[in-house]
Formats: C-alpha cells, structure tokens, sequence
C-alpha cells in the first residue's frame, strides 16, 4: 500500500490538503491521530474518506506520547489496512506540532508499504508570522510533551525543510510565501491544493537522502535573492575568534528568520560546530570532529554523504575546516551582515597567539 505523510502547523491548510488528496486518488484513506488532550491521558484515531469518517476510536496505550503513539498503533494500523487490501493509498495526517521525519522512517522501514510522498501543508497567511515568532509550543498550549521546549519557529522549519513537496494554502503574501518555502527547502516543489496533488502518490520519498539534505553539518547552501526574500551564504577559510563571535550571536541570530550551518572555532580546532537558528533561538553544539582531524582509517567510517560535502569543501592547508552559514529572511541588510561576521574572524596576528578565554565552554 502506498502511504502519503502530510504534516503541518496549520491546520485548515493540512486538512485541506487531505481532502485534496482523497478526492484525487481513488480508493484512499486517511488516518490521523488527534493528540490535544494528550496531556489527559487522550488519544483518538479517525480514519475517513472522501465521504466522511469511517471510524473514530480511542488509543490506548502504555505510554501516552507522540513517539509511542506512531510506533505503537499508527504502523499497525498501516499494515493491517494493507493486509486487506481495500485501499490503494492511505494519507497520514500528522498532529500539528509532529515533524515529518520520525513518521516518514517508521513507514519506510516496512517492506509492506511504500512510502510514496511527504508533503507540508502551509497557509500562506499565517507562514512569516510563525517563522518570525518567539513563541514556544507551550505558549500556544500545543506542547504535547513535558519536557517539549520547542519553538514554533523551529517546529515549522522542521515541517518544511523536510519534504519534497509543499502545498501552499491563501491568497494573500502567496508570491513572498512562495519564495520563503523555495529558499528553506530547495529541493520541495510548491504545489497548489488540487489534482497536481495526486501525482505525488506515484513517486517514491527516500527519508535517508532527506535527512542528509537537511543536516547542517554538511548541507551545501546557494544564495538567492527573490524580491524581498534573500538567502546570504558566507563561507571563510579562517577561524573565528570566540569572544567576538559570542558578542555577536545576537546580532547574527536576530537578522534572519532562520540561519543553520557548520563553523570553525579558533578554541576548537577540531571540532565542527554545527550552527542551528529559528527566529532568535540558536542551537550551537558539536557535529563531530572535522575530517582532517580524524586518522584514515577512522574517515572511511564516516557516512558517505559527508565525506562528499567534505570534499567539495577541501584546502589543502585547512582540510575540511571553515565557515559555511545561510542566512534566509526578509529585507535582510546583507552588507551588514557579511561585514559582521567577517569582524568575528581571526586575524593574522591573532593567530600566532594564545587564546585567553573560551566563552563557549560551558555552553559546548
């Protein structure tokens, strides 16, 4: 059986997009598993089609979470649908705040499904300011977790940058919405909500090649520029200098709607610093040692994706070392911002002396 993740933090646009896609492809079904009162100890399956629901019943688990709840009766349920054989395609429709990614692995590990499409369902209206926002999942009560402290900045970053098709809801902002999805996510076609939908059943999603396309410590970044929206990347052979640096964070992480990467710390020589941002949250934490760093044997241990991204970065005097950041966002001051981050670069005589203080040590 064919299986199709939607996933989004809008709602109306993801229930759109379902319906679109039930109404495109003969004999589909949908699931979905309703977790707002998950805090309560509350999980409901609905299962409909074109024509309305078809079951409705409650969860009943061990483990009350949203992890639990996919392992534990989504897949299940996927194979039991597929063991009967009355439906061609079954559409998943993901809770708001549940990110594509651990869904789509979990289908594709089952030879008795084929995972044919991940698609986010985006309103238009409502995609700037939830990029832009400094609220966390609990502000808007949509934690489903205690220990949940996501932002939705990051939670819909995560939903688009994923997949390899988006269907973009609205009338309004349509053509700056266009252009803020096709530079988070440059490898998803933006779709309407309609039959086009219907040709993404047919392929296949391989959740492997999207996690490395999404992962910071090797991504490869493009400038663009459409209208308003601009993505900056900034790539450097020399390190940077750690207090500079940390001075600057806020400077750097408030300037666009979302920044990510790897950079080279002149106090860690050898270690990559994977650079994560959403809004005005950044995650700076370690990815690893760099490949130069490493023996030989230990490089061929490496995934091969990573050493592809290393070669393309290869000096021969640094090896894979540098800077690789991408700044997206709106009426972005670029000048300014290449100007700051080049100010945080080591210089020539800084680098034939000792490092006094380490501001991230505690941090990293």
């Amino acid at each position: 059986m064919r299986v199709v993740v939607v996933a989004g933090l809008h709602r109306a646009a993801r229930g759109r997009t379902v319906d679109a896609l039930l109404a495109a492809v003969p004999r589909s079904v949908a699931v979905h598993h309703d977790l707002g009162e998950i805090s309560e100890g509350n999980v409901h399956r609905v299962t409909r089609d074109r024509w309305g629901p078809v079951d409705h019943a409650p969860v009943h688990l061990d483990h009350l979470c949203a992890s639990c709840t996919l392992r534990e009766d989504l897949v299940p349920v996927l194979l039991r649908l597929a063991a009967e054989g009355e439906y061609a395609l079954c559409v998943v429709e993901a809770w708001d705040v549940v990110e594509p990614r651990q869904v789509a692995e979990l289908i594709a590990a089952r030879r008795e499904l084929e995972l044919a499409a991940v698609v986010a369902a985006v309103d238009a209206d409502r995609l700037l300011p939830d990029l832009a926002t400094h609220d966390d999942l609990r502000d808007r009560a949509l934690d489903i977790a205690v220990e949940d402290d996501r932002t939705v900045a990051e939670v819909l970053s995560h939903q688009i940058e994923y997949p390899a098709a988006i269907a973009l809801h609205g009338t309004r902002h349509r053509d700056e919405a266009r252009s803020l999805l096709e530079q988070f996510n440059p490898a998803a076609a933006v779709v309407p909500p309609g039959a086009a939908l219907a040709e993404l059943t047919l392929g296949r999603f391989d959740p492997e090649a999207a996690a490395n396309r999404t992962n910071p410590a090797w991504a490869q970044y493009c400038p663009r520029t459409d209208g308003r929206v601009t993505t900056v990347t900034w790539s450097r052979r020399r390190p940077l200098h750690p207090e500079r640096t940390h001075e600057a964070l806020e400077r750097l992480v408030s300037s666009s709607l979302r920044s990510r990467g790897r950079i080279w710390l002149a106090s860690r020589p050898d270690t990559l610093l994977v650079w994560d941002a959403h809004s005005d949250a950044l995650v700076l934490e370690s990815g690893g040692p760099w490949l130069d760093a490493l023996p030989g044997a230990a490089v061929e241990m490496v995934s091969e994706t990573r050493r592809a991204s290393a070669r393309l970065d290869w000096d021969p005097v640094v090896g894979d070392r540098g800077q690789h950041l991408a700044f997206t966002g709106i009426d972005m001051d670029a000048q300014g911002l290449v100007a700051l981050l080049d100010s945080c670069l080591i210089t020539e005589e800084e680098a034939g002396r000792p490092l006094q203080n380490d501001p991230f040590a505690d941090a990293l």
